[in-house]
């Protein structure tokens, strides 16, 4: 068998080092994802105990066999907290995604498919919109729409309008100069249809990964606006009330927040690793 030769050893080296990230991490991340789907949609199913009243006599205990993430203050099972309270932040998360998504991606469209000052008047305000911190703007939102997990969400969703439009616009004006759209308008094919069927289908690929992306940085924003009480209210469970509540208890009760904490950060980890994912088979 004929050796390498040396000068193609850095090139091959490079290559193995260039290996995508092993499927085994895909996998874990939608298994993480699932599982915290099917808590919100069955919490039942994983856990069999109150999440709003507690047993006085089982406060502050720590986590064991009885109760996996321990008691808060009020004896109420962390667990059964951290589960039911899934169903609020990932249903936030999803309003935040769609709208930034619905919003944004027709905002690209219309810019990139127009152009000229339409383009222009809609670029320049996106680039107001980037430059103003994502979540003082959703923090601006939320004090005219109120607080509320809801309000909280749109809030989030509205912050992250000009992210989801700058990639859409980016897109559009990719794949509208392709020759295979300019086919489409040259046979007579209606400016219209021509979007609908070939312009916005192609265009929707890295803006579906960044989806999955602003899905991980939704759930952080909305338990970051839930920790600072704008979001849900007691004795309603959210993560970012959950870890809230805790903050006391941390030096006796660690559980209180770190659990919670660990919770938000796998999901919004898992998240990413599947965005990641769906970037590259886009590419």
């Amino acid at each position: 068998m004929t050796a390498e030769p040396a000068v193609l050893r850095p090139a091959a080296a490079r290559a193995r080092r260039a290996v995508p990230l092993p499927p085994a991490g895909l996998a874990l991340a939608w298994l993480a994802i699932a599982v915290v789907v099917l808590w919100a949609i069955v919490p039942d199913l994983f856990t069999g105990h109150d999440p709003i009243n507690g047993v006085p006599v089982e406060k502050l205990q720590a986590p064991s066999s009885a109760h996996l993430f321990g008691t808060d203050a009020l004896g109420r099972d962390l667990f059964a907290r951290v589960v039911h309270g899934s169903a609020r932040s990932l249903s936030g998360a999803f309003v935040a995604v769609a709208v930034g998504l619905v919003m944004g991606t027709l905002l690209g469209l219309l810019a990139g498919s127009v152009g000229g000052l339409l383009d222009e008047l809609v670029m320049r305000v996106v680039d107001v919109l980037l430059a103003v911190p994502g979540l003082l703007l959703a923090l601006t939102a939320i004090i005219l729409l109120g607080s509320g997990t809801v309000n909280v969400a749109i809030a989030v969703g509205i912050g992250s309008v000009a992210a989801f439009a700058r990639l859409a616009r980016a897109e559009v004006v990719r794949v509208r100069r392709t020759d295979y759209v300019e086919a489409a308008f040259g046979s007579g094919g209606r400016f219209s249809s021509v979007l609908w069927r070939h312009v916005l289908p192609n265009s929707l690929g890295p803006v579906v990964a960044l989806a999955a992306v602003q899905f991980g940085s939704a759930i952080l924003a909305i338990s970051t606006f839930s920790f600072l009480g704008y979001g849900a209210k007691p004795p309603d469970p959210e993560w970012g009330l959950l870890i809230s509540e805790g903050r006391n208890y941390l030096a006796t009760s660690w559980w209180l927040t770190t659990l919670p904490g660990v919770v938000v950060v796998l999901v919004v980890l898992a998240a990413g690793r599947i965005s990641r994912s769906i970037g590259r088979e886009d590419r």
